[in-house]
């Protein structure tokens, strides 16, 4: 129910988040399940927020399992329709704990359901695909025993940049895989090997590979060009620059004195973001209300996002 309340603020959210937001092979946004979307993992939570908002039918997505600890947080979270995967760098333990989030996932499969799995197993912001964990491979082995026509599919999220609001995003959806691709003659095995080689072969083409320092080929690869260059709307967007830059540089510092890991730093900015950024504005509309009227309450309330939006696509 979460889920489906926050999906559409959250994507429109992204449109003044995102400079650009390409999809390569769009239609296969609207692809209907059983399906195993197996990701690259450059960018926190904020890869699942993307690719839950773009594909048509609803994703569950697997998340860390140190996250569900407290209570109250794991009801949030299965209501976000995350399930728990735990790793061995968080308990020997909780490994058995995986088999009952597995066998949750089967079900949804047999619903006709989405999954999303990072298969990396691990969050690095760098333009470089990881070895593949053995997760992804078991989970669409499981489904093909029960005889469930699962379809793997690849996904590449890239990203222009780790460290500030405006970013453009590029979604790279592979071939489908399915069990046309495998013999299964031979024994598990080498079964969930040649499932992970072929997921890691067709994800490759997919993430792009970069080093930080080649800044020349990723302003190349991720250039837009401006949106106009009417003064008009740049004066509107330099407006939304300075209207938004107290929430930004708060929101920025708040981040980086509490977070230790600056791979999460994009991620916890931005989900920050989604939860002050209607405060902000309700805030000022009741300043704008208070001291000019209702009538300047509502501009205020329909200028503050669309300078924003502006801004995000003026910007060079």
């Amino acid at each position: 129910m979460l889920f489906n309340l926050l999906k559409y603020p959250a994507k429109i959210a992204l449109r003044l988040y995102c400079k650009k937001l390409i999809v390569s092979n769009p239609t296969l946004l609207n692809i209907k399940g059983p399906v195993l979307i197996a990701a690259n993992h450059p960018n926190s939570f904020l890869d699942a927020i993307i690719l839950s908002t773009i594909f048509k039918q609803p994703i569950y997505s697997l998340a860390r399992g140190d996250v569900f600890k407290k209570k109250w947080l794991s009801i949030i979270l299965h209501s976000l329709n995350m399930l728990p995967i735990y790793r061995l760098s968080e308990g020997v333990s909780n490994i058995n704990n995986n088999y009952t989030t597995f066998n949750n996932c089967i079900n949804i499969f047999k619903q006709g359901g989405i999954i999303l799995i990072f298969s990396e197993g691990i969050c690095i912001n760098e333009w470089h695909l990881k070895p593949l964990k053995k997760g992804t491979a078991r989970l669409a082995f499981m489904a093909w025993q029960q005889n469930i026509p699962l379809t793997i599919l690849p996904v590449g999220i890239n990203y222009s940049n780790f460290y500030g609001f405006i970013k453009t995003v590029h979604i790279h959806i592979g071939n489908c895989i399915t069990t046309s691709n495998f013999n299964f003659k031979n024994t598990a095995g080498n079964i969930n090997h040649l499932i992970s080689t072929s997921i890691y072969q067709s994800l490759s083409p997919l993430v792009y590979e970069f080093s930080f320092t080649d800044k020349q080929t990723i302003e190349k690869k991720f250039s837009a060009p401006a949106f106009t260059k009417n003064i008009v709307a740049k004066t509107i967007g330099l407006i939304g620059y300075y209207l938004h830059l107290p929430l930004n540089t708060l929101i920025k510092k708040i981040v980086q004195n509490f977070l230790k890991d600056k791979d999460h730093f994009d991620s916890m900015v931005v989900g920050i973001a989604f939860i002050t950024y209607p405060i902000f504005i309700l805030l000022i509309c009741l300043g704008g209300c208070y001291f000019f009227g209702i009538t300047y309450a509502l501009f205020f309330l329909f200028f503050i996002p669309v300078s924003a939006w502006f801004y995000v696509h003026c910007k060079n």
